[in-house]
């Protein structure tokens, strides 16, 4: 499971899918037909037809900037992000004032850890269209990785007020209110999160911290346990749930739990984590 931002990608921009007709790869009768089919590829879940067919629109027309767009979302479907990053690049070229072009452009920059060129376009579109959270989103997650806190959480604000509905934008809100120190705001944010979508184990695990900094280990177990239900592979929340355990003073289950996490750490080759369970369990043995 990928613990990492979930909410950056976007739409397929296409002209009107009704008129759409089976077409053979590389005998579009034009431009736009070509980009259709490739919409429909997609849909099919047909990757590698898709990029043809994108392909194909784009040797029709280099200056279509949505087939340069649809190409580098089916690239960065298939993980190429290098290419990925090419064909919206390539999109911006064609369209100066392609939004969401600028918006993937700075999303696969920042997985590539260019940062301060995710920054520079991420700042172009929202300077294109302020009212764009995805854009503010993305914006913050780079800020965040640069290690600017305080600007991050501006630009994670700044998404929430123009898209209230994404849980995982008040998730990275509570990341750093957490980090912090600011525990009130982040069980605010946390809960947020989880009030709209429950099945996100991070915002779980990070609510059960937040809980546990508080010195609440029993409201921190319920998250813990949710994070486990939903991922159980998490293993940080088998360690943070021995911990928790461990501190009302249910030492046999602590210790059952905490080898759970060893276990994981071990399968997971997590080496510095395997020495800090090790440790832990010692403690709880004496």
């Amino acid at each position: 499971m990928n613990l990492g931002h979930r909410y950056g990608l976007s739409l397929l921009l296409a002209l009107s899918l009704s008129t759409a007709k089976p077409a053979i790869a590389e005998q579009f009768r034009n431009a736009e037909a070509a980009l259709e089919q490739g919409v429909i590829y997609v849909q099919q879940g047909q990757l590698d037809d898709a990029i043809a067919a994108f392909q194909s629109a784009i040797t029709l027309d280099p200056t279509l900037a949505v087939a340069h767009y649809n190409l580098g979302l089916a690239y960065r479907e298939q993980n190429q992000m290098q290419a990925a990053a090419d064909a919206f690049w390539k999109a911006i070229q064609a369209d100066a004032e392609f939004t969401m072009a600028y918006v993937n452009l700075g999303a696969a920059l920042l997985d590539g850890g260019n940062l301060e060129q995710a920054e520079s376009y991420l700042q172009r579109a929202v300077t294109l269209e302020p009212q764009l959270g995805i854009g503010h989103y993305n914006l913050g997650l780079v800020q965040r990785r640069q290690g600017n806190l305080s600007v991050a959480l501006e630009s994670f604000l700044t998404a929430a007020n123009h898209s209230p509905q994404a849980p995982e934008v008040h998730y990275q809100i509570g990341l750093i209110y957490l980090q912090q120190n600011q525990l009130e705001g982040a069980v605010k944010a946390l809960e947020t999160a989880i009030s709209l979508d429950n099945n996100y184990p991070e915002a779980h695990y990070n609510l059960g911290i937040t809980h546990f900094g508080r010195g609440q280990s029993d409201l921190a177990l319920e998250q813990f346990d949710r994070a486990i239900q939903l991922y159980p592979d998490f293993g940080h929340a088998y360690y943070s749930k021995g911990l928790a355990l461990a501190e009302l003073g249910r030492t046999n289950e602590a210790e059952q739990v905490l080898q759970q996490a060893l276990n994981l750490y071990i399968n997971q080759e997590r080496s510095e984590w395997v020495t800090n369970t090790q440790a832990q369990l010692e403690r709880i043995r004496q």
